[in-house]
């Protein structure tokens, strides 16, 4: 089934829900309002920040933004993919590279030659070109990798 990537700020009515899968993919004890400002100043399509949505013959799938920062500890690097996440009934078809294809694709055209982004995790962000930097630290303890895209200039 072919996915259409569009701005959030195009419909806006999916931003409760991409709000609630943020809430509960990344919350960590932080309130559903933090993520609900989030989502709300993604609502743009250019500026960062920006969230972008994936839609299946119009009902949302996945979701992924382009931020100023995403780890308090690294303040230094700018912009950064964040917020990648797939609904659970989706996961292992693709979706993922797609948003991430389209994220660097997008980035590229903006302006910005690299990304960056974080993870609890290894082994899934190298398979698409992004390159390990090491670890680093996201607020309070939490170890976390650090990576980084820079694709061909266009």
């Amino acid at each position: 089934m072919p996915v259409d990537i569009a701005f959030l700020a195009d419909c806006p009515w999916h931003k409760e829900l991409v709000t609630d899968w943020l809430w509960q993919a990344f919350g960590d004890g932080a309130g559903r309002e933090f993520y609900a400002a989030i989502v709300e100043n993604g609502l743009r399509r250019q500026g960062l920040p920006i969230t972008f949505i994936a839609l299946e013959q119009g009902r949302p799938v996945g979701t992924v933004g382009l931020w100023r920062s995403d780890l308090l500890s690294r303040q230094d690097l700018t912009p950064w993919l964040a917020a990648l996440y797939i609904d659970e009934a989706h996961r292992g078809k693709g979706l993922g590279r797609q948003l991430l294809e389209f994220v660097t694709t997008f980035s590229r055209r903006a302006g910005f030659h690299r990304l960056y982004l974080y993870a609890a995790f290894t082994g899934y962000y190298e398979r698409f070109g992004w390159l390990y930097l090491g670890e680093g630290v996201e607020y309070p303890r939490k170890r976390v990798y650090l990576y980084s895209y820079q694709g061909r200039r266009s």
